[in-house]
């Protein structure tokens, strides 16, 4: 996966869970969960859908990695 389609796929996840974001305006390392104030069962969500559009297992000690747009994106291209 490239960082171009992990970062388009964090953003439409996002998307789906907090309709009416604008990317532009977040900052790549700020927390994803204070900028968009999500709550723990919306982290699992999408936690949940990066893992299935992914194919990649995500396990509870990688939620840190996911914290920012930027972390995510380089969780999600780094080779297994």
């Amino acid at each position: 996966m490239t960082p171009d389609e992990a970062r388009k796929m964090i953003e439409e996840v996002l998307a789906d869970i907090v309709p009416g974001t604008d990317f532009t305006a977040l900052d790549a390392d700020a927390d994803l969960r204070e900028s968009l104030e999500l709550d723990s069962m919306d982290f699992l969500t999408f936690v949940t859908a990066l893992s299935d559009g992914s194919g990649r297992r995500i396990d509870e000690d990688d939620y840190p990695r996911l914290a920012t747009m930027s972390a995510g994106v380089a969780f999600l291209t780094e080779e297994d």
